[in-house]
């Protein structure tokens, strides 16, 4: 009888002799040949590996049968070092046996130890039902060499693969590549089948949610579409991507390591908390949570090092749930290191529901930072005694007219919030209930400080100017002085894991350690001062605070300990871009490079710039808004400015993957670039159409630096940061 334990965790088989199918024990007749039939229908998701070592590897299937929905099915599992399973690796038994419980939407998970090193093996799973001998497609996947082996490594870097409208082309180019593994940094699934803002479903390329009771209504004006809650909602979402061909071919082919960002849970998450409301109502759903980090363990071939007996348990507490965080050795040249910067961070710095004329910073603090006012700071009142409370009384009552909760006028607020309110709405205002102006002469000898408004936010409930579009010089302040009051205001792997990470990271011996980084540790901001714009929209912007940006000074603290580790290279997904740089510490004095890999099929950064100005009412009101998205990668690297000398390469319109070559003197990535425009085509296999649009740059760090290169008209130059060019 299948037990519950069976399934949650990875049946393990320890590898032996060679056998040859068909010759029984101590008998010299060779038994009837077993006759396998094709059973793809009943393996449609194919199979699958991932989190190769040296003497293991996880593999991984889902069986489905109609006929038996509800029962808990069992599969054999073969392994074999040639694709004809000529030979069989002994799996400790006549035949490997592996549960696929029903509970668990038939998933199986088996964990193959005592491998040999750097082997490649072939495996398939088999069905036996009706008298007959179901087979999967036939699996590859590739062990880690030895730790002290003196080898280079290969491996591909993919992240953000949404299914909804659009194809898994860059997979259709990378089954042809030959790597040794690939790493996944998230954004493997979106909880969205038809957000307008970015989702338009093709008949073949649509989920529509069985369980639509259960998943989460969403609007965007008029429409109404749904996110995944339930379980059953996201395993859905995981049978659909492992259903499309071009996937499969790749975990065909190679062994996966995958960590996961936002969108396997909830975009722009933090623990278990989403922002689709933007602090409207509190989004917090550890339920939610749950669901989504069970069918992640469900679906994902991940080896829980060290904790072979792990079981997911959905009764304990978020985030504390799962972990997955963990390291790879390949050789003595590379140690690939995953962590999870979504179930341990803190919440944005800037509130999105914050009142945008609220004081985030008033005279006191500003002086204890600086010393004295500088030039920005502006005038406030405390509604609570200013004019003994009318002001109060007055703005609380316009709040149904304004927009926000009348529950926030309280405290410090901006007095160009109160007098732009009052320009706003009086006319629509009984005399009565209007909001009186505070002039110039009001103004004499009130205290000065930095309204969120100052900080970029420009409504009540927006993530522009607080995931998004803050205001460089003032975040930075801001961020200094909440980081220096509470460390945990910019938490983001959690204790834990920054002991660990760090730990693990500076103990390394490999020539290079690569961590894999969900979102970019570069620096990404634009300033916008020198164009004919109005005066809020002329300053230099953080173009997305959701990232390592929003986290200025934790990420300083990290960067300052990898810098002196030495070889730290960072692979980098999120962004739907690639991007080349060395990120550096907030004095510029220490550096590592990191390399960003774009989306795999998600919205090109550029079309996601683009789709926000003309969704949000301030920027779509702003002239020319529409052609500064178009102009992202010029503005990221523009001279003039000098906004962000330590990026040397930009290209946020393309789709694709990259490949990096790590060996004894130098670290090498290539991004294979497909201009976005091409993702809602279907190749339908054919690679040599979809090689004519793919671009390829190449860059490289060596030994003993933290220097970027790139290859120029067949020569390699290194980014210069201070000339902003590559020398």
């Amino acid at each position: 009888m299948l037990r519950r334990r069976d399934f949650l965790r990875a049946t393990v088989f320890t590898a032996g002799a060679l056998l040859v199918p068909g010759c029984g024990g101590g008998d010299t007749t060779p038994a009837p040949a077993r006759v396998l039939d094709d059973g793809t229908k009943f393996f449609p998701q194919s199979v699958a590996s991932g989190d190769p070592r040296p003497d293991s590897v996880i593999l991984w299937t889902r069986v489905a049968d109609s006929d038996h929905a509800s029962s808990n099915l069992e599969l054999e599992v073969e392994l074999s070092t040639d694709e004809t399973f000529t030979t069989l690796v002994s799996l400790g038994a006549a035949q490997a046996k592996v549960a696929a419980v029903s509970k668990f939407d038939h998933c199986a998970k088996v964990k193959i130890t005592g491998l040999a090193p750097a082997t490649i093996y072939h495996y398939r799973f088999i069905y036996v039902t009706g008298g007959k001998n179901y087979v999967s497609r036939t699996g590859r996947t590739k062990t880690a060499p030895a730790e002290g082996a003196d080898v280079p490594v290969k491996f591909a870097v993919v992240s953000c693969q949404d299914f909804i409208g659009r194809y898994f082309n860059a997979h259709l180019a990378l089954a042809q590549e030959d790597v040794d593994f690939f790493v996944h940094l998230g954004d493997y699934i979106y909880e969205t089948t038809g957000d307008p803002s970015f989702q338009t479903a093709k008949p073949d390329r649509t989920i529509t949610f069985t369980d639509q009771k259960g998943a989460l209504p969403l609007t965007a004006g008029t429409i109404t579409f749904y996110a995944a809650k339930s379980l059953d909602n996201y395993r859905e979402l995981y049978r659909a991507a492992r259903g499309d061909a071009n996937l499969q071919k790749v975990h065909e082919r190679f062994a996966m390591i995958a960590t996961w960002d936002d969108h396997e849970f909830s975009n722009d998450c933090h623990g278990d908390t989403a922002v689709y409301t933007n602090g409207k109502v509190d989004e917090t759903d550890p339920a939610r949570r749950k669901a989504a980090n069970q069918a992640w363990f469900e679906y994902q071939p991940v080896d829980y090092a060290g904790k072979e007996t792990f079981e997911y348990d959905p009764s304990a507490a978020t985030p504390d749930d799962i972990q997955i965080w963990r390291d790879f050795t390949f050789g003595k040249h590379v140690h690939l290191v995953m962590t999870d910067l979504r179930s341990h961070r803190a919440d944005g710095i800037i509130p999105e529901d914050a009142l945008p004329g609220a004081v985030a910073i008033d005279q006191n603090a500003l002086k204890a930072a600086l010393g004295s006012l500088p030039m920005f700071a502006t005038p406030y009142i405390d509604v609570e005694t200013y004019n003994a409370g009318a002001v109060k009384t007055v703005l609380a009552g316009a709040a149904k007219a304004g927009g926000y909760d009348p529950a926030k006028i309280t405290g410090n607020i901006s007095v160009a919030y109160v007098n732009a309110l009052a320009a706003k709405l009086n006319p629509g205002l009984a005399p009565a209930d209007q909001i009186p102006t505070i002039d110039t002469v009001a103004q004499v000898g009130l205290e000065k400080g930095v309204s969120f408004a100052d900080l970029g936010k420009s409504g009540n409930y927006t993530s522009i100017g607080s995931r998004y579009l803050a205001v460089k010089d003032t975040f930075n302040l801001f961020a200094d002085i909440t980081y220096k009051a509470s460390k945990a205001s910019q938490e983001v792997l959690g204790a834990a894991q920054e002991a660990w990470f760090l730990s693990t990271m500076q103990g390394s011996k490999a020539t290079w350690k690569v961590w894999g980084n969900e979102y970019c540790l570069s620096q990404i901001a634009i300033d916008l001062s020198p164009f004919p714009l109005p005066p809020a929209f002329q300053r230099a912007f953080y173009m997305d605070t959701d990232g390592w940006d929003g986290f200025r000074n934790k990420r300083d603290e990290l960067l300052d300990k990898l810098a002196d580790v030495g070889g730290v290279v960072a692979v980098t997904g999120d962004i739907h871009a690639f991007f080349a740089g060395t990120p550096t510490t907030n004095d510029g004095k220490k550096k590592i490079v990191e390399i960003v890999g774009g989306a795999v099929s998600s919205t090109t950064y550029v079309d996601i710039l683009l789709g926000t100005v003309a969704s949000d009412p301030v920027l779509s009101s702003v002239a020319g808004a529409d052609m500064l998205a178009k102009s992202i990668d010029n503005l990221l690297l523009a001279k003039d400015t000098k906004i962000n000398p330590f990026m040397g390469f930009a290209s946020s319109s393309a789709n694709g993957y990259v490949v990096v070559e790590a060996g004894p003197k130098e670290l090498v990535a290539s991004m294979h670039m497909i201009p976005g425009n091409q993702v809602g085509k279907d190749f339908a296999g054919d690679v040599t159409s979809l090689a004519m649009f793919t671009k390829v740059a190449t860059f490289k760090t060596i030994t003993g630096e933290s220097e970027l290169y790139q290859q120029l008209a067949g020569a390699w130059k290194k980014w210069d940061p201070t000339t902003q060019d590559w020398i």
